[in-house]
C-alpha cells in the first residue's frame, strides 16, 4: 500500500489507528466487527518541532486542499505557538502509544525496490509539475510571507487543549466518562450568558441536544447555527438527522444559516474555480469570550463514537474576530432558514440587491430530496 511506501522512508514512521482486519473486506469488516470497525479517530492536528502547531478539522486530502477544481471545502484552522504546542503534542502521543496505534510493519506487507523507485518518480514528476500548482500559490502567497519575515503580530490568549482518550473506542458507546470534549462543551455551554455560534458541517443535536438548546433558548440566550445545506452537504444521510430537528429549533428562536453552494469566492489566481461550496469548519464561540476550534462535528458519532480533540482560547478580541468573520460571510454565502406565517420553511437570500425567497430545500432535485426524505424515516441517528 501506499501508507507502507511512506512508511518505508528512513524518516517517516506510520501507525494506523484501530484498522480494519486485511484478511476481510471493508464491508464484511463493518458486519462482523461493527462494535470496533465503526469507531474512528477524527482528531487532527499538525505540529513541527514541538514548537509550532495547526489544529481545526481540515483533513489531509486532496479535496481539502482545493486541488480538486470539483468541490472547495470551506476549512479554518488556528496556528499556534508558545505552551499550547506540548499540550498537543502530548495529546497525539495519547494515540501514538495506545494499544489500538498498529505501526505498518506488523501488517507484513511486501514492496520491492522497483515500486519504491517507481514511486519516487512519481513523487519528483508531482513536485516538478507544482510550480503552478496551489500549493506553489500557498507557498509564495504574501500570508506565508508575512508569517516567515514575522510582520504577523501573533496575538497572545489563554489557551488549552482538550481531547478524548484512546480508551473511548474500547468502551461502550455512550459512556459519558469518556466523552471528554463533549462534556467540556457542554460545561462552557451552560455557563453561557448570552449568545452561542455553532458552526459545524453536520449538525444533529439528538433529543437531549435539542432539548439543552431550548433550555439555553429560555435563559434568553441567542442561538446561532450555521451548517450545510442539502445541496452543499457531502453527506445526505446525516442531513436527514438534522432535518428531523430544524423546524423545531427554529420555532423555540434558533437562527440557522445553511450553507450556499454556489456561493464559491473566485480567487485572483489562475487556478481552477471550484464548482461548489461545502462548509467543513467546526467551531463555537460562547459569548464573544471564548473560542473553540477543532475537530468535532455536532452529531452523534463525534460525540459518541469517535475520538475528538479541540483547543478553547479564552479571549475576547480573538474570539469577536472570529464571530464577527463569521456574521459578515453570512448574508453572501448562506440562505437564512425561517418559518413564514403558516410555520413552512423558507429559505431566505439577501446580498447586495439580490433576494430570493425558496420553498424547498435550494438547488437540489427532487431525487436528493426524495433520498433524504428516505433516510429521514430510518433508525440510523445514533450512527450518523
Amino acid at each position: 500500500s501506499e501508507l507502507t511506501l511512506f512508511n518505508s522512508h528512513p524518516n517517516v514512521e506510520v501507525r494506523m489507528f484501530n484498522p480494519l482486519s486485511r484478511q476481510s473486506s471493508t464491508a464484511w469488516n463493518m458486519l462482523v466487527a461493527s462494535k470496533r470497525a465503526n469507531r474512528r479517530m477524527h482528531n487532527k492536528s499538525f505540529t513541527v518541532d514541538n514548537s509550532a502547531t495547526i489544529v481545526g478539522g481540515r483533513n489531509i486530502a486532496d479535496e481539502y486542499f482545493e486541488i480538486k477544481p470539483e468541490v472547495e471545502f470551506d476549512d479554518f484552522e488556528l496556528l499556534a505557538v508558545g505552551p499550547i504546542v506540548a499540550e498537543v503534542a502530548d495529546a497525539f502521543d495519547l494515540f501514538w502509544n495506545s494499544e489500538l496505534a498498529v505501526p505498518m510493519e506488523a501488517f507484513d506487507i511486501d514492496f520491492d525496490a522497483a515500486e519504491l523507485e517507481q514511486w519516487r518518480r512519481q513523487m519528483d514528476d508531482v513536485v516538478s509539475g507544482a510550480t503552478q500548482s496551489v500549493y506553489a500559490r500557498a507557498v509564495n502567497s504574501r500570508l506565508l510571507q508575512d508569517i516567515s519575515e514575522d510582520t504577523i503580530v501573533p496575538m497572545p490568549a489563554p489557551a488549552y487543549v482538550v481531547t478524548d482518550s484512546p480508551d473511548k473506542l474500547i468502551h461502550a458507546v455512550g459512556d459519558e466518562q469518556h466523552m471528554t470534549l463533549a462534556l467540556e462543551l457542554e460545561r462552557r455551554f451552560n455557563a453561557a450568558q448570552r449568545e452561542i455560534i455553532i458552526v459545524t458541517p453536520y449538525f444533529v443535536p439528538g433529543k437531549s441536544g435539542a432539548a439543552a438548546i431550548k433550555a439555553w433558548r429560555e435563559r434568553g440566550l441567542r442561538v446561532v447555527v450555521v451548517t450545510n445545506s442539502l445541496a452543499s452537504t457531502n453527506h445526505v444521510p446525516v442531513h436527514s438527522g438534522y432535518k428531523r430537528y430544524r423546524k423545531r429549533l427554529l420555532e423555540a428562536g434558533v437562527e440557522f444559516y445553511e450553507m450556499k453552494v454556489d456561493a464559491v469566492k473566485k480567487k485572483a489566481t489562475d487556478g481552477p474555480e471550484a464548482e461548489s461550496l461545502t462548509l467543513h469548519t467546526k467551531a463555537v464561540v460562547i459569548d464573544r469570550d471564548l473560542l473553540f476550534v477543532g475537530s468535532l462535528n455536532f452529531d452523534p458519532r463525534s460525540i459518541a463514537i469517535n475520538t475528538e480533540m479541540g483547543v478553547f482560547i479564552d479571549s475576547p478580541e480573538i474570539a469577536g474576530l472570529f464571530a464577527d468573520g463569521v456574521g459578515g460571510d453570512l448574508a453572501q454565502s448562506t440562505y437564512s432558514v425561517q418559518l413564514n406565517e403558516k410555520g413552512k420553511l423558507r429559505w431566505i437570500y439577501e446580498h447586495g440587491d439580490e433576494r430570493q425567497e425558496l420553498k424547498k430545500e435550494p438547488n437540489t432535485s427532487a431525487w436528493r430530496r426524495f433520498v433524504v426524505g428516505f433516510y429521514s424515516i430510518l433508525p440510523i441517528e445514533g450512527q450518523l
